[in-house]
């Protein structure tokens, strides 16, 4: 059935004669743009590069961004050290800092603080260390090992172990022992916690197709599950290393008679305030310095994997 719109009683159109007078227009048309177009050289192309937003902006080198910071906190610092609103009684001045901080390194007081402490850290560090990825290793791989080492340990990490320095005393004595052991317990269960969450957040389907490829028990966890592992126990050996500082404070409070604790000791004894902020910013950069090298570690064991590095 057709619909036409023509008046009534007029002849009907030809349809094929207008789609045969249309095709012969289309065909008329194309033929005149397709002389008309002519082929574009490279010299006409006006080609703009297409650049990401992030790269339009103004690049600021990094290590100016990074110290931007810290310049401006100790402008601000001098400042009001100048104009009195920070007294030295209360705090002193970044010159005065400085000054101490020179006469302290000249006499040979904190170089020989700073490497007395430093030997407690790596003594306590190693120690838990070894413990705590030996716990989590244990825990980890093994159900009964999980069933006999996760909940004492659980247990103790609750303990904190600041509180523990008195028991610390009567067991070790005064010496470097009870140093040492409480700079241990604190380096041992965030090792524990970070390396035991590695093992366990391997992926099923690896050790599935490592089976799959004939490898052994201790293929799997040498090839397996310890790389997988490697990404959170250098996250927990990060966090250990903060913790190993903030224990040795408290550490170096124990009848200490060297180390940068036993300078903070004196200072706030004679309330001199510049002399334990320069033990203060010691403890910052030996902290920092630790943390760098670890991050080294990271960026050459674990090349093989890619992360999101900001933008």
């Amino acid at each position: 059935m057709s619909i036409s719109h023509a008046p009534p009683g007029s002849p009907e159109p030809d349809i094929s004669e207008i789609s045969q007078e249309g095709a012969e227009a289309g065909d008329a048309k194309g033929a005149e743009q397709g002389a008309q177009a002519e082929p574009l050289s490279g010299s006409d192309l006006d080609l703009t590069p297409i650049v990401p937003a992030s790269a339009r902006r103004t690049r600021v080198p990094r290590w100016l961004r990074r110290t931007t910071g810290p310049v401006l906190l100790l402008v601000l610092w001098q400042l009001l050290s100048a104009t009195g609103v920070l007294t030295a009684d209360v705090l002193a001045s970044p010159g005065r800092i400085a000054q101490v901080g020179w006469d302290l390194t000249a006499d040979g007081s904190l170089p020989g603080a700073i490497g007395t402490s430093l030997q407690r850290v790596a003594g306590g560090l190693l120690l838990g260390t070894v413990i705590g990825t030996g716990l989590a290793l244990v825990s980890g791989l093994f159900r009964v090992g999980e069933d006999l080492v996760d909940a004492p340990v659980q247990m103790l990490r609750t303990v904190p172990f600041v509180g523990l320095i008195p028991l610390f005393i009567i067991w070790f004595g005064i010496g470097e022992a009870p140093k040492i052991a409480i700079i241990t317990l604190g380096v041992t269960f965030p090792l524990y916690l970070n390396v035991y969450a590695g093992i366990r957040g391997v992926d099923a389907q690896l050790i599935e197709a490592g089976e799959s490829l004939g490898l052994s028990r201790w293929g799997l966890v040498r090839h397996v599950v310890l790389p997988g592992a490697l990404p959170g126990a250098l996250t927990g050996l990060r966090y250990s290393l903060g913790i190993a500082w903030l224990a040795l404070v408290f550490a170096e409070q124990v009848n200490a008679d060297a180390g940068i604790g036993f300078l903070m000791v004196q200072a706030r004894d004679f309330l001199r305030t510049d002399v334990i902020v320069v033990c203060l910013i010691v403890y910052a950069f030996l902290g920092l310095l630790a943390d760098l090298i670890v991050r080294t570690l990271e960026r050459l064991l674990l090349q093989w994997r890619p992360t999101f590095t900001g933008r």
